[in-house]
């Protein structure tokens, strides 16, 4: 082969162009690299193993927060040991829950142990899961629709992975906007707006603050999203539901979404999804279920009779993060007809042009950066459980929140208020009366409080009837009753203790 020519570059570049000896500023030696992977690896498995034996939480000094926040970058870099070392020392010592099996507050799970390979392997993949052809990209369309087989959706179904359940609850709303205007002709300008100032949407007085979120981001202000009231047992009251629809036509008024609660986070209540779909296809309304935490329940026996019908929404919300311990960061936005995504957030330019045999996965959402890890984790997690090993997890979740009820409701000083059927436990002090005084703090606050600062347990207080009640949920696959026990001990020490200092 020839030698190139040279070419001889103008003076006003010569100082553009780089110095030819300076050192690569990231550059890291192949063994150094290697050794230091192999500690952090050495780390993980360490820490995971004993997250059990450390508190659940550990206040943070508030000197430390500060230095925390204030940032400190140096002038010159660190070597890589000093990264294990900072996060040894200024990061992990401080949990709230992080997967500890004693922490029933928040629906936080561990993560999988194939979850964490996985996504170690990802992130040096690196891959951009957006655009282009890569290999992750049609892994998370199997993947997807693995994980709508097991939440008991139509074949058809598809969708897209989200950052989590308040990402996937908007991209499904804004996917129902756009199929109602288009449905009803109004999609050009004037109509569209004519239209819009008129759309209203419903969802439970039970439902996630993301969805309200998610009807602010798309433009829907907060007095045309109307919260239905539910029955006693916390579920969607359909009659209400159907009155409301009926009374804001009537008006004008351009219903367009139901979003039902396919597992609230306060007391783990199911909205009756058959008799809301029917509803929905009477008025022609998008039928989209919140399931970020409960969407897979119907895989668990016992809780099937509660997602009859779950295969004729339209679009559902599932966080495989919750259930499933995939690591943080992955949810899903599962539609029926997926194109419906694709119709509501499919861009072009000039320097984009997409595949239309296969759709680039940013035309599913309002992401074009799209980190593949979620994929591989997902994909990793599922294998390594299989269908089986989904129910048993889901199952073994249910068994501890009924061994939890039992014993509430075996103990004189304790009162079960609200349960499930999701594994969700409400609980209150029996013949403890709720604070009464302006500025006085509530029993309850105080004994979660108690629990929490102990660092044995964690546990959350809830809203119950205009009441502070002690809520405690289970998902995390390391929690066993010999944990509940001491939740409920931690609970009875910290109730004794405040009535010796009153």
């Amino acid at each position: 082969m020839p030698a190139l020519p040279e070419i001889d570059h103008p003076a006003h570049l010569a100082s553009a162009r780089p110095e030819g000896g300076g050192a690569e500023p990231l550059a890291v030696h192949p063994k150094v690299f290697r050794d230091e992977l192999a500690a952090a690896a050495d780390w993980v498995a360490s820490y995971l193993q004993g997250v059990g034996q450390r508190p659940v939480t550990r206040p943070m000094p508030l000197a430390h927060r500060q230095a925390m926040a204030t940032g400190s970058l140096p002038q010159d870099g660190q070597d890589l040991g000093s990264l294990l070392e900072f996060v040894d020392r200024a990061v992990a010592p401080y949990p709230t829950g992080n997967g500890h099996p004693a922490f029933f507050a928040w629906i936080n799970s561990p993560p999988s142990p194939a979850g964490v390979i996985a996504e170690l392997l990802a992130t040096a993949v690196n891959a951009t899961c957006g655009m282009g052809e890569h290999a992750l990209m049609d892994l998370e369309r199997g993947v997807l629709r693995d994980l709508a087989s097991l939440a008991g959706l139509a074949p058809t179904a598809g969708g897209v992975l989200t950052s989590g359940g308040s990402m996937a609850n908007l991209l499904c709303l804004g996917a129902a906007r756009t199929w109602f205007l288009r449905q009803n002709d109004a999609t050009d300008g004037p109509a569209y707006d004519r239209a819009h100032a008129r759309l209203v949407a419903y969802h439970g007085d039970q439902a996630h603050m993301s969805v309200a979120k998610a009807a602010a981001v798309i433009g829907l202000p907060p007095w045309r999203l109307r919260a239905v009231p539910t029955t006693p047992d916390r579920s969607m009251d359909v009659d209400a539901l159907r009155a409301m629809v009926d009374a804001d036509r009537a008006a004008g008024l351009l219903p367009f979404c139901v979003v039902s609660n396919l597992g609230s986070t306060a007391t783990g209540a199911i909205d009756p999804i058959e008799a809301i779909t029917r509803v929905c296809q009477r008025a022609g309304l998008w039928h989209h279920g919140d399931g970020a935490w409960g969407g897979l329940g119907a895989l668990v026996p016992e809780l099937a009779p509660s997602y009859r019908g779950v295969a004729a929404l339209d679009s559902l919300t599932v966080d495989p993060h919750k259930a499933l311990s995939v690591p943080v960061g992955c949810g899903a936005a599962l539609v029926t007809d997926p194109s419906r995504l694709r119709d509501a957030f499919t861009f072009r330019a000039s320097y984009l042009e997409g595949d239309q045999e296969w759709p680039w996965m940013s035309d599913y959402t309002i992401e074009l950066t799209r980190p593949g890890t979620r994929a591989l984790t997902l994909w990793a997690t599922l294998r390594h459980l299989g269908r089986s090993g989904v129910v048993a997890l889901l199952q073994r979740y249910q068994d501890l929140a009924r061994y939890l009820r039992h014993r509430v409701q075996e103990h004189p000083q304790l009162e079960l208020c609200a349960s499930g059927p999701l594994p969700v436990v409400c609980f209150r002090l029996a013949d403890r009366p709720q604070a009464g005084r302006q500025g006085e703090v509530d029993p309850h606050t105080a004994v979660a409080a108690r629990v929490q600062a102990r660092g044995h347990a964690y546990l959350a207080t809830v809203s119950h009837d205009g009441q502070t009640i002690l809520r405690a949920c289970v998902c995390n696959h390391l929690t066993t009753t010999d944990h509940v026990d001491v939740l409920l001990r931690e609970v009875l020490a910290a109730a004794d203790h405040l009535q010796t200092v009153q």
